[in-house]
């Protein structure tokens, strides 16, 4: 069968199947004459399954030494429930937290965050792991520059391009070629600035130098 029919079956999109296929989770059969891939209902199964565990939330690679046979479903299972647990574990210490603050029921001015973030140090020590929002943050602050240096090198290249094409259309109306090598060279090297502007300011968001305030 074809891949928008495995698509239907088993539920899950061809993008998908692709990239367990990458995976080596999913190995079809490919026609000699054609060289499409021709599914079978053993890879609809196989889809099936690696969907139920996905859905649990078992990594690929677990995933991968059951289909190798290295571990058996209750090895796996096993080595997620701990991982589960551990997640649950801390999300209970979040939420023990998060209700004490709201017993409290104070301004912000008025928390006292110095003695909840040692109890927190302290808990983390025992192996609790809080929730980071300040890497989501991190992540958040490439956009912008990037973005903003992405037109700035599109509208150079546009300018230097539209100069280009002007002299080559008229180049008896066209000014003296040392004006446009200069105008050009100029062009160049702001839209060179721009993307070592970029280039810096991703490793200061790497490194966190603006953002030590945050960190915690």
């Amino acid at each position: 069968m074809k891949i928008n029919e495995v698509e239907a079956k088993a539920g899950i999109t061809k993008k998908n199947i692709r990239f367990y296929e990458e995976q080596g989770l999913l190995s079809p059969k490919r026609n000699s004459e054609n060289g499409y891939r021709e599914y079978s209902e053993a890879e609809v199964h196989t889809l099936q399954r690696i969907k139920l565990l996905r859905k649990l939330g078992v990594p690929i690679e677990e995933i991968r030494q059951m289909f190798q046979g290295t571990y058996t479903v209750a090895d796996g299972m096993r080595r997620h429930l701990i991982s589960i647990e551990r997640e649950q574990k801390n999300l209970e210490q979040s939420i023990l937290l998060c209700r004490e603050l709201q017993k409290q029921d104070i301004n912000v001015a008025e928390l006292n965050a110095e003695e909840i973030l040692l109890q927190m140090e302290e808990m983390e020590k025992d192996g609790t792991a809080f929730q980071n929002k300040h890497t989501q943050d991190v992540r958040m602050q490439y956009i912008a520059p990037t973005a903003i240096a992405i037109l700035m090198v599109s509208f150079m290249s546009a300018i230097i391009a539209l100069i280009l094409w002007a002299y080559k259309a008229a180049p008896q109306e066209a000014p003296p070629i040392w004006f446009l090598v200069l105008v050009i060279a100029i062009l160049a090297a702001v839209g060179a600035g721009v993307m070592i502007a970029l280039k810096q300011r991703i490793k200061e968001i790497v490194k966190g130098e603006i953002d030590d305030a945050k960190r915690f």
